[in-house]
């Protein structure tokens, strides 16, 4: 089996270690056996719709500003509403996240109207929202960093999760991110999926289905990362 993932505007969207999340896909993926292929799409260039799993990653408002252009220009806009569409696993973490919505209102007032591939918007807010948090998604608590002065507020999409310490989306409705058909935007840095496991596999598990059908991942030994995780609850989680 193999996995082919894109990495959406490598060359401004990377933010506090974001692209070890493609570093955990690919272990975790070589572990089992299954082969990965990452491709990077920085700005010149136009984005596949026929990649299994997309990421993009955080950015602040001057490298959103920079690459808007090019959203439009090659059609970026246009292919991931299609790539959220039909199904592909994505995850897009801040400036990532918010991208895939259909604007940011800058504190200058500037509108920038983003990819619309999900039903939220951002506007700044005054005061950065920073800090280590943790937000119960499904059965399980995922932890993580934020450090965002956008606030996102959901339109007819459900969050990922919702906050049990930190501030989430918009510090006020506790929500946490937005999960739509195999999409997941979240404001965890970190990078996130070292420090979930759970959810990268998830994922992978998603991704190989969507392509071979019914796949069973092997167990790997997490003992470190749930140690960690477990660590970080303790001290910031009461």
């Amino acid at each position: 089996m193999m996995l082919k993932i894109a990495y959406v505007y490598p060359d401004l969207l990377n933010l506090y270690g974001d692209g070890g999340n493609l570093r955990c896909l690919c272990w975790r993926s070589r572990m089992r056996g299954v082969a990965v292929q990452v491709d990077e799409f920085p700005c010149g260039l136009p984005l596949p719709t026929d990649y299994d799993i997309y990421f993009i990653g955080g950015g602040q408002d001057f490298e959103q500003s920079v690459l808007l252009g090019d959203l439009k220009n090659m059609g970026k806009d246009a292919a991931l509403c299609q790539i959220v569409e039909q199904g592909s696993v994505v995850l897009a973490i801040c400036g990532g996240y918010q991208l895939l919505g259909r604007y940011y209102q800058a504190a200058d007032g500037k509108r920038l109207v983003f990819s619309g591939a999900l039903d939220l918007y951002t506007v700044a807010g005054e005061k950065r929202l920073i800090g280590n948090f943790a937000f119960r998604c499904g059965s399980t608590v995922a932890v993580g960093f934020e450090n965002h002065a956008g606030r996102t507020y959901l339109g007819n999409v459900p969050p990922l999760g919702r906050v049990v310490r930190g501030f989430g989306n918009n510090g006020k409705d506790k929500t946490e991110g937005a999960h739509y058909k195999n999409t997941f935007g979240t404001y965890a840095h970190g990078p996130f999926l070292p420090r979930n496991p759970a959810f990268a596999d998830h994922m992978l598990q998603t991704a190989l289905q969507k392509k071979y059908g019914p796949v069973t991942l092997r167990a790997l030994d997490d003992r470190l990362e749930t140690n960690a995780r477990n660590d970080f609850l303790q001290k910031y989680v009461r």
